[in-house]
């Protein structure tokens, strides 16, 4: 079974771990706006190296970093065959009588790819430093001028943190289920493409019922605690800015800065 999957928070002492969960959300949605900005070799490894130096300040070894975005590879090697195989312009590198493969095809598809992944690494940055708890009431926090037009933003926070906490459950059911069906004789890995993922339906089905028991043992649970929303709740910890957290905004206009002066 995979120990640390995506989604998963890995507790040690770092700087970015002590950082308020609401300045991090902000920084990852400026952060996310940026990699969209970035449109050249040199922005894009500038990001991934901005990156790679934040998971060696979060005290995370990189050998356990790449091994928790592992499953998205499939997603990026998928998006870059797409943008391989349609962006036409520029000089044609392969012709064959089904496709053709363009010079400009692989440059967007190197760039979308890497730009697929570095999104997904910040991502899975943010929950390794940042426990569920502190990402849901983060949420609630800065969505909460939602409520004057009666957004159920608690409800929201509480759904997402669930999700986020539920992945690496599901993900070693999914590993569980898989074994148990290579020990009935399930063949996962020979044969053409369409016949290898044909094989995973015999997972999906015990995955799916799996979830909904989970998802009503929790709401049960939920229930005999006596939760019942978000109105007139405390907190045991209250969420506090402290000096350390105005870092964050300085790193992101250097970033911004940087990458202008790459872009022009």
């Amino acid at each position: 079974m995979t120990p640390i999957v995506i989604g998963q928070y890995v507790p040690t002492d770092s700087f970015l771990h002590r950082l308020d969960p609401r300045g991090k959300l902000v920084f990852v949605f400026v952060f996310m706006f940026l990699v969209f900005y970035a449109n050249t070799w040199p922005s894009y490894l500038l990001l991934t190296l901005f990156v790679l130096a934040a998971v060696k300040m979060a005290r995370i070894s990189y050998s356990l970093f790449f091994h928790a975005v592992k499953p998205i590879l499939f997603l990026v090697l998928l998006t870059s065959l797409l943008h391989l195989l349609t962006t036409k312009g520029g000089e044609v590198l392969l012709a064959t009588p089904v496709f053709s493969i363009h010079e400009a095809g692989v440059m967007q598809a190197g760039l979308m790819s890497l730009r697929l992944f570095i999104l997904m690494a910040i991502a899975t940055l943010l929950t390794f430093t940042t426990s569920p708890i502190e990402i849901t009431d983060a949420l609630e926090q800065l969505l909460k001028p939602l409520t004057k037009v009666r957004v159920p933003v608690h409800e929201l926070a509480m759904m997402m943190s669930i999700a986020l906490r539920f992945i690496p459950t599901l993900w070693g059911e999914t590993e569980k289920i898989k074994k148990a069906q290579m020990a009935r004789g399930v063949d996962f890995e020979s044969g053409h493409l369409l016949k290898r993922l044909m094989s995973y339906i015999p997972i999906l089905i015990p995955l799916l019922i799996s979830s909904f028991r989970r998802a009503e043992e929790l709401a049960m649970a939920m229930e005999a605690r006596g939760y019942r929303g978000g109105e007139g709740r405390s907190r045991w910890r209250e969420l506090m800015f402290a000096p350390r957290d105005l870092w964050l905004i300085p790193a992101s206009m250097m970033l911004w800065l940087a990458l202008w002066l790459l872009e022009k």
